[in-house]
């Protein structure tokens, strides 16, 4: 390379690092035009067209700005029953499910040394039959959906369906009506009679004394709510109410000031009422006329939930194409196992 090749070069790169003018190449029937686009604009006046990138409209710049969508969607919470973790729950291997019950016990007898001893009666059997039913979802999403979208679409619908599914099976176990679902305790029989008198099945309950609300001492009819449950299902016994009912019993005071209620000193532990675990469910009916607003008792003795396995999700993409089936089925039945242990509060005169 030549000394005057050099010396070109360093005087091009002169002009670039001081902002010197560039001849641009002449096109066809033009002139060579000096300079940057804007010097051009002082020297003749000419118009320059000036674009401004935003991203308000797709054209001017939007279009380059990705979409970002955050990974974990939020939904409103539902309220989830819990019936289930209070109550006794059997896996079963088919719907044909039951079980017996005695009633009354083994009855005895006394005698002395030497005395004949006579036979006794027979304990009586009672055969309990939770009517059961299929818990099923659907839905469904097409195979672009699931290919393209920013989030795992199968792993959010999994995660719905299993909180619908609480949701639902709370809800049965508290109010079902027992046709091709669990049967809710609170749909079972009920009577002001004690156990010794009732029927095997029938739900005694306590009135409050006035009709769709407390009388004007709550804690007298809540002692007598506690008490009505004999002492050997006193053991693991709690409160089921609703949080508008429990509301109104936070609030009531003893005649010397104190709280009846007695709040928990860690959130994994619920607040006690007279000395018992009171466990909130949303399914539980609102104080009213008549209403079975309150329960107290041992679940775990009284209410029986039978499920024939777990959840089960069905991955269908070949029936409706192109949409992709999730298919969840879950078979359950519920019914009431021991009458004798649960107790409801109901809200009238008698």
């Amino acid at each position: 390379m030549t000394d005057q090749t050099m010396d070109a070069l360093e005087a091009s790169f002169d002009t670039r690092e001081m902002g010197g003018v560039v001849t641009r190449p002449v096109l066809a029937g033009g002139a060579a035009t000096a300079g940057p686009g804007f010097s051009a604009f002082l020297r003749t006046g000419a118009a320059v067209e000036l674009k401004a990138f935003t991203g308000l409209t797709g054209d001017a710049g939007g279009y380059a700005i990705p979409a970002e969508i955050d990974g974990v969607i939020d939904a409103t919470l539902t309220a989830i029953s819990p019936i289930r973790a209070i109550a006794n729950v059997v896996k079963v291997g088919s719907a044909g499910y039951r079980k017996l019950v005695t009633t009354g016990g083994t009855p005895s007898g006394w005698a002395a040394e030497t005395d004949q001893r006579p036979g006794t009666a027979t304990p009586v059997f009672t055969e309990i039959a939770p009517p059961m039913g299929e818990l099923y979802a659907n839905p469904s999403a097409s195979q672009a959906m699931l290919d393209d979208a920013a989030f795992d679409v199968e792993a959010w619908l999994a995660q719905e369906i299993a909180l619908e599914f609480a949701r639902a099976e709370g809800s049965a176990f508290i109010n079902g009506s027992g046709v091709s679902r669990p049967k809710g305790f609170l749909q079972a029989p009920i009577a002001a009679t004690a156990d010794a008198a009732r029927a095997f099945g029938t739900l005694q309950y306590l009135a409050s004394g006035v009709a769709g609300d407390f009388p004007t001492t709550p804690q007298d009819r809540l002692i007598d709510l506690v008490q009505a449950l004999r002492a050997p299902y006193r053991q693991g016994a709690v409160f089921l109410m609703n949080a508008t009912t429990l509301a109104r019993i936070r609030k009531v005071k003893t005649t010397d000031g104190q709280f009846l209620w007695s709040p928990s000193l860690s959130g994994a532990t619920p607040g006690t009422l007279l000395g018992y675990p009171v466990i909130e469910s949303e399914d539980m009916p609102d104080i009213g006329a008549n209403s079975l607003s309150i329960a107290f008792g041992n679940f775990k003795a009284g209410y029986l939930i039978a499920e024939r396995r777990e959840t089960v999700i069905l991955r269908d993409p070949y029936t409706n194409k192109p949409f992709v089936n999730f298919y969840a089925t879950k078979r359950i039945g519920g019914c009431v196992s021991n009458s004798e242990a649960i107790k409801l509060m109901k809200f009238a005169v008698s």
